[in-house]
């Protein structure tokens, strides 16, 4: 799918809300900061407590991107938090650009990599940022990766929960398969794709000091939104630890909302809106949904994955893993992409957390592949769908969740081709095995909505790793 206007995606919002996005920037900001709208755009929300969602441009999450663009945005932030720490830094100028960034987790990353006396401990938030938490934990030599979760696993014991108060989904899991990975000394990064508030991240680390005090934090976002108060909040958390906070972004400023923004917004959802999507692509703002194309063809691969290989941070993701990973997503690569036209337009999907393995297999196919490839993931986040130039979330496809849940709904965005933009020849949906159900597959899931927008769907399974309990010696760990 291709988008052809060049609007702002947050002009739709911002001409009828009256939302707007302010840059803030100060002597020492560096003279390559982004502005925040070279980032994200606006979209509304179907949320009483917050009326619009910043949809970033290049976090992949609900916008179709190049997912080079996606890595070397991660790769841009970290390399930020590493000049913070006084790192030391391999090839510092040579800075990737999409069209050189590697695949996740090759080996010797871009530029060479940071290294501090004692790695840092990154932590990724679910669902948004797993996929950027464990790019920047690719900067740093020896660094481990972890990212919060709304999965529970039977039997994986909590290190922490914590609450992220204006999501929909607000509960967050940490579930480390080591829990020994908090005592290490080095320092613990949050890794966000934007701070609003910083309460959810005060509320971390709240939780992690008092598992195990440490003397420095540092919370990595694409976008630092917060106000003063929330600033003074942070600086105020520091000195109540004791410890070090530190705050680290691509690009800053604010969200400028009207005092009657939350009331404006029901009433232009009320009035965009023709109730609850169906099953399917929907559009928003009058127009009526695009006919469903003909059945296209489905292919399901099996992933051949190393039996000891963690397909993602949601139990803990240690450096050591970084060239299996790569090797395992080099051979699936093949496996996917066998009898596709060289010139054919791929999404690569990935499902909610399940996000940096999918990113990989996508970067590792857009350096081998002569057509566009772009890389986005499926959502529990309800948005309005307005198929209009400058808004930044076009069309929408509903389906039921598929994992361990079966009540709500599940979304996927931008996915079905707006108006004149072409549909992708083929959609890659990659889900780790405990997300392989039969809902996944039934008439009205996620696969059947994607066959009616593509070309044809190949849907890749990747074993979940997760520590074993009770039947299994301590310690030991089964693919799933």
């Amino acid at each position: 799918m291709s988008r052809t206007d060049a609007t702002w995606s947050g002009t739709w919002v911002t001409e009828r809300l009256g939302i707007r996005l302010v840059d803030t920037a100060g002597p020492g900001t560096p003279a390559d900061t982004p502005r925040l709208a070279d980032l994200a755009g606006l979209a509304v929300r179907r949320n009483p407590r917050r009326a619009h969602l910043i949809v970033s441009e290049v976090l992949g999450k609900h916008i179709p991107v190049d997912p080079r663009t996606v890595y070397t945005a991660g790769w841009l932030l970290g390399r930020r938090v590493a000049e913070l720490l006084g790192a030391k830094l391999t090839d510092v100028d040579a800075v990737p650009g999409p069209d050189r960034a590697p695949a996740p987790g090759a080996g010797i990353p871009p530029a060479g990599v940071a290294h501090l006396p004692e790695p840092p401990l990154v932590v990724g938030y679910a669902e948004t940022a797993t996929a950027l938490g464990h790019v920047v934990a690719d900067v740093f030599a020896g660094a481990d990766y972890l990212h919060s979760t709304r999965r529970p696993v039977p039997g994986v014991p909590l290190l922490g929960r914590f609450d992220e108060t204006h999501s929909h989904a607000t509960e967050h899991l940490l579930l480390p398969a080591d829990p020994g990975w908090l005592d290490r000394p080095g320092p613990l990064l949050l890794v966000d794709d934007e701070l609003s508030t910083g309460r959810t991240a005060a509320a971390t680390i709240r939780a992690l000091h008092a598992l195990r005090p440490r003397e420095h934090y540092v919370i990595a976002a694409l976008l630092d939104l917060r106000g003063g108060p929330d600033q003074r909040m942070l600086a105020e958390l520091g000195t109540e630890l004791g410890a070090r906070v530190d705050v680290v972004s691509l690009a800053a400023g604010g969200v400028v909302l009207p005092d009657d923004v939350l009331e404006r917004g029901r009433a232009l959802v009320d009035a965009v809106d023709t109730g609850r999507p169906p099953a399917g692509p929907h559009r928003s703002g009058g127009r009526s949904p695009a006919p469903r194309r003909a059945p296209s063809d489905v292919v399901r691969v099996d992933a051949g994955w190393p039996a000891d290989l963690p397909d993602g941070g949601r139990h803990g993701f240690a450096a050591r893993h970084r060239p299996a990973l790569a090797g395992a997503v080099s051979r699936l690569a093949e496996q996917v992409a066998a009898g596709f036209p060289d010139d054919a337009r791929i999404l690569v999907l990935g499902t909610e957390e399940f996000m940096y393995a999918p990113l990989a297999l996508a970067c590792r196919l857009a350096r081998t592949r002569r057509g566009p490839v772009r890389f986005s993931s499926t959502t529990r986040s309800p948005v309005l769908a307005v198929d209009e130039p400058g808004y930044a979330i076009r069309t929408t496809l509903t389906f039921p969740p598929h994992d361990h849940e079966t009540d709500g709904v599940r979304y996927v965005y931008n996915v079905a081709p707006p108006d004149a933009a072409e549909p992708f020849d083929r959609i890659v949906l990659v889900v780790d095995r405990t997300a392989d159900t039969p809902r996944l597959w039934q008439d009205d899931g996620l696969v059947a909505a994607l066959r009616a927008v593509s070309g044809g769907v190949t849907v890749a399974v990747v074993p979940d790793l997760v520590p074993v309990v009770a039947t299994a010696p301590a310690g030991q760990e089964v693919a799933r």
